[in-house]
């Protein structure tokens, strides 16, 4: 014979699985790749906007010149990808983390952590001023106290990067009023 259970006597089994999702989601969300900053949108500028659209455009080195021309070409060939959590390839979206990946695995062959955070913290040569970055340098951005945000410097003042949820793979200023207020320093991997 079969028993069916009404509505207030669910099985504590299901009703603990239903208790557990909640927490579950927000240890997911701690755990974020890139975090999904920012929280509000920030516009997007003509390139004339920027203070350092002026300065001449800058390679690494001599010798890097190449990889940091590949490394251009593909981020900006993604603008317009749409963003999406944990995402690291075209077809499934990107994150910020998972994108920058992606332009340096593919484009110079440099396998890179997951997180922002992790790629703040590998070895290569910090650049504090924005007028020293260089094409292909990482740029990372420090939002509620941590680095949280890492994006792909193409030169003129402005970088790629995947901003936030709803959004897509975009270009901005670096020098534009929020990311000027969160910039931390910019990596240069390819010397």
């Amino acid at each position: 014979m079969r028993q069916t259970l009404s509505a207030d006597r669910q099985p504590m089994a299901t009703t603990g699985r239903m208790l557990r999702m909640p927490a579950l989601l927000a240890a997911a969300a701690l755990m974020t790749a890139c975090a999904s900053s920012p929280h509000r949108r920030e516009p997007t500028y003509p390139a004339s906007h920027s203070s350092l659209a002026d300065l001449p455009a800058r390679a690494p080195s001599a010798a890097t010149a190449g990889e940091a021309n590949d490394i251009l070409f593909r981020a900006i060939g993604l603008v317009g990808t749409p963003y999406r959590w944990g995402g690291n390839t075209p077809a499934s979206g990107f994150d910020c983390s998972g994108l920058v990946d992606y332009i340096y695995r593919t484009a110079a062959g440099i396998r890179l952590p997951r997180t922002s955070h992790a790629m703040s913290v590998m070895d290569g040569r910090k650049i504090r001023r924005m007028t020293q970055l260089a094409s292909g340098d990482l740029v990372f951005f420090d939002i509620s106290g941590a680095i949280s945000h890492v994006g792909v410097y193409v030169g003129k003042g402005r970088f790629v990067h995947a901003p936030n949820s709803g959004g897509t793979v975009r270009l901005d200023d670096i020098d534009g009023p929020y990311w000027r207020s969160h910039f931390a320093y910019g990596k240069r991997l390819l010397d």
